[in-house]
């Protein structure tokens, strides 16, 4: 059944991702075609409970599709995390006149996302996260961008590594999710690759992979850890004691938040964006816009967060094989 929609709200959640801004452009974008005014909420849940709202325009979103990071800024709230805090942000949002609100962000922000609308307000989720870690979405936007300054990132480092001889550890983003591990690893041609998602052994899973890669003629390797994996440094320096090899850690950090976005994150996030408002205007809400099958599609929020997503055992093996 279609609503009568006639301002909608967009924020921006959790981390920031590259192609955020690109979803912005289309909500708004989308949003004047179908002659809908858009107000967007600055600082997530935090801007949307004290009322930081100004009205968006097909204008003020030029020559921003090519930009990292959010325009509209990104905030924790703990107040939000309570009842009283969600009721506040709907009263916030009746006073601004939003019949609707599109979230992009992560799993924490669907769940917000999934109060308001229980609560009263309209509300399509979309995931913008560099992690990849959405269940319910085969890919999120800001993925791409991230895995290719990665993938920069490590190219360089592989230089010096073998200039000099030495195993490098490199310690990527991914506290509970080794996609970015993973594949960053296979598109670098890495020695050893762990994520947090497979059990792992130092002397059989690190050790064993670089001492065999010298025996065989290769005299440098490229360690990648994932966030979750923890502790590049002392792995570095444990490999250094038992082996002999000189060895440096490098983390990466939130270098790998930031940049223009790939052609694949604007696209996406473009399709995901336009997709959240045709939502709102048929009439539904407690969604989630995701991706299934390479096409963009939407399922409930309810059933998005009880799905399950796992890095594949194939790739992991596939890495070791081809590190030989």
């Amino acid at each position: 059944m279609e609503r009568n929609i006639r301002t909608i709200g967009v924020l921006t959640s959790g981390g920031d991702a590259p192609g955020m801004n690109a979803a912005i452009r289309a909500v708004v974008r989308a949003g004047a075609y179908y002659g809908i005014k858009v107000i967007g909420v600055r600082r997530g849940y935090n801007g949307l409970i004290n009322g930081e709202l100004e009205e968006l325009t097909a204008r003020s979103v030029s020559g921003i599709i090519q930009r990292g990071g959010t325009i509209l800024q990104t905030a924790r709230c703990l107040e939000f995390k309570t009842q009283e805090g969600v009721n506040r942000a709907v009263n916030i949002a009746k006073v601004f006149g939003l019949d609707g609100l599109v979230v992009i962000g992560g799993d924490g922000s669907f769940r917000g996302a999934k109060d308001l609308c229980a609560a009263g307000l309209p509300t399509i989720a979309m995931p913008g996260t560099i992690d990849n870690d959405i269940n319910c979405s085969e890919y999120t936007v800001g993925y791409d961008t991230c895995l290719n300054t990665v993938m920069e990132a490590v190219d360089k480092i592989r230089d010096t590594a073998a200039s000099h001889e030495r195993v490098s550890v490199i310690e990527v983003m991914g506290r509970a999710a080794g996609y970015i591990a993973l594949e960053s690893g296979i598109a670098c041609g890495a020695d050893v690759v762990l994520v947090p998602e497979y059990e792992w052994s130092f002397d059989d899973d690190v050790l064993r992979p670089i001492l065999e890669s010298r025996q065989r003629g290769k005299h440098h390797a490229i360690v990648v850890v994932a966030e979750g994996i923890g502790g590049a440094m002392e792995m570095a320096k444990e490999i250094e004691e038992k082996t002999g090899i000189e060895s440096r850690a490098t983390i990466l950090g939130h270098v790998q938040r930031g940049g223009s976005p790939t052609v694949r994150d604007r696209v996406t996030a473009s399709q995901m964006g336009a997709m959240a408002v045709e939502l709102l205007l048929q009439g539904k809400q407690n969604r989630i816009v995701c991706m299934c099958d390479n096409k963009i599609v939407d399922v409930d929020i309810e059933e998005g967060l009880a799905m399950t997503k796992h890095i594949s055992k194939d790739d992991i093996d596939l890495a070791k094989r081809l590190a030989v």
